[in-house]
């Protein structure tokens, strides 16, 4: 089913927005998966498993794979599955589909790195991720996808951190693709203490 005429990017961006504020940011103090601790958090699976913001996501990343020309979206688990699932569910006509990168190989059935459907080395991946603060786990998958031969098209986040990981994935995607995020750290806590 297509979503509704009035909903577009800017009111997408506008729900996502507004939820990533309200359910998402938890101020206080926490420990990050770097072991770096940090006086707020963003915690983007409050926001996005949520039905309206879940929606709203899916169709921005939908928008940018297609934008990109990508036919997968996915990433590392558990950051990318939500994301993936949206996007897959905001295409009606079914051209896109959904993948995850383990943390660590399967140890049976078929042992594989990347589940999900096969990937055809005529496609592309969109690489995704919640929130990315120094980026490894993103670049631990894109660097996964690139040892499995899986063709990239780029790689996106719901937010960044701006705490260098943008640069340690544009580096990890290598070839001049794309790593964009939807919003920073700066759209979500602009009021924040250490800007």
């Amino acid at each position: 089913m297509a979503a509704p005429e009035h909903v577009t990017a800017e009111t997408s961006r506008e729900v996502l927005l507004r939820s990533l504020r309200d359910h998402a940011l938890v101020i206080g103090e926490v420990t990050l998966s770097s072991g770096r601790t940090a006086q707020y958090y963003v915690d983007a699976r409050r926001t996005l498993l949520l039905p309206e913001p879940f929606r709203a996501a899916g169709m921005l990343v939908a928008q940018e794979a297609r934008r990109l020309g990508a036919s997968a979206v996915g990433g590392p688990v558990m950051g990318a599955v939500p994301i993936a699932c949206a996007a897959i569910g905001a295409v009606p006509d079914g051209d896109l589909k959904a993948f995850f990168v383990r943390k660590d190989r399967k140890e049976h059935g078929l042992q594989r790195w990347v589940e999900g459907p096969e990937i055809g080395a005529d496609e592309r991946a969109l690489v995704v991720e919640d929130t990315v603060t120094t980026g490894g786990s993103f670049v631990e998958a894109i660097e996964r996808l690139h040892e499995e031969g899986v063709p990239l098209a780029g790689a996106l986040s719901i937010v960044d951190r701006l705490a260098g990981g943008g640069a340690a994935i544009e580096r990890a995607l290598g070839g001049g693709l794309p790593y964009r995020a939807l919003f920073t750290i700066d759209d979500v806590y602009p009021e924040r203490p250490d800007r």
